[in-house]
């Protein structure tokens, strides 16, 4: 992994807000029709919100452990939704594609208010986000330990077992740059 570091900077130096931040504030279109606000759902829980676009590998590749999460454990206690960089139809496609039922909301491609406020350089980017809106987590790229790390805070929130992520024949990386 030395030379990825060399090559990429590593995956704690890409560009991203850091754990311990603030977390903008945010409301955006849903996939589904609806409105989702940053505010109103940490009232309820903490939030893994997911930056995303479809013509992304690493997100690709991403996604589908992602989606293992929010079946493994609900969104009971950390609502995961994903902001799709893309517009609406080629989001719904990437959703069918890869199996994923948490939700998802669109950014707008004009600007990309959302994206930019959380400093994105690199998709895919990952923040958990507590209930006081602090940033507990912050990933860019796929980093395996990062994704350990969820599973476990999101066991410890569900005051339940660790569910076992990864399974025999999966081919999962360390790390690999978004």
């Amino acid at each position: 992994m030395k030379w990825l570091d060399r090559l990429f900077g590593g995956p704690k130096d890409m560009a991203a807000l850091p754990e311990g931040t603030k977390a903008p504030d945010f409301s955006l279109a849903a996939l589904d029709g609806g409105k989702f606000s940053l505010q109103d759902a940490l009232q309820r829980g903490q939030v893994l919100v997911v930056f995303f676009k479809v013509s992304c590998p690493v997100c690709q590749y991403s996604f589908p452990f992602l989606e293992r999460l929010h079946k493994a454990y609900g969104s009971q206690k950390i609502v995961i939704v994903g902001i799709s960089q893309d517009d609406k139809r080629d989001t719904a496609a990437f959703l069918r594609e890869y199996g994923v039922t948490f939700p998802a909301l669109l950014d707008d491609p004009a600007g990309y208010v959302v994206s930019n406020a959380y400093g994105l350089t690199n998709v895919p980017s990952w923040f958990l986000i507590a209930q006081d809106g602090e940033i507990k987590i912050s990933s860019v790229g796929w980093v395996r330990t990062d994704v350990e790390d969820l599973n476990r805070r999101m066991a410890e929130a569900n005051k339940t077992s660790v569910r076992r992520l990864f399974r025999p024949g999966d081919d999962v990386h360390d790390f690999r740059a978004g």
